[in-house]
């Protein structure tokens, strides 16, 4: 059975929200020390599940969690450019599209560990586009 409840850290962050054994588990916010970054959402046994982060500089990132990183399908907004797309083990992965909020640039195509690798499209601020095939070298 779930209860619900705050606790205060002892770096001054909170946790507000459902707990089941001892973990925060159903509805909740966390926010880190000073009120530095907040996530709010579902949780599952301690971990975030589905909700919005939102880090003290802005940038947010609003979609599914898996064992404390960013996991399945979400949107990352930073600074003037937004991420549509998969996510795996906290990197962008597989599939998805990076573009500028300001000047409409993109990238939309493949993705591993975070960087564009293999078949994507690049289009430009003046609409011009080219097909790449990305490779990335370790």
């Amino acid at each position: 059975m779930s209860t619900g409840g705050r606790f205060d850290f002892d770096d001054g962050g909170s946790y507000c929200g459902g707990w089941e054994q001892g973990k925060a588990h159903g509805r909740g916010v966390c926010t880190g020390p000073q009120g530095q970054g907040e996530y709010a959402g579902a949780w599952s046994h301690g971990f975030e599940v589905l909700g919005v982060y939102t880090w003290p500089s802005g940038n947010s990132y609003k979609g599914t969690w898996a064992q404390g990183k960013r996991h399945g399908i979400g949107v990352e907004s930073k600074g003037r450019w937004e991420y549509k797309g998969e996510w795996t083990q906290g990197f962008k992965g597989r599939y998805g599209k990076l573009e500028s909020t300001s000047s409409g640039s993109r990238y939309e195509g493949t993705w591993s560990n975070g960087l564009q690798d293999g078949y994507g499209s690049e289009t430009y601020s003046d609409g011009g586009q080219i097909l790449k095939v990305f490779t990335v070298f370790w």
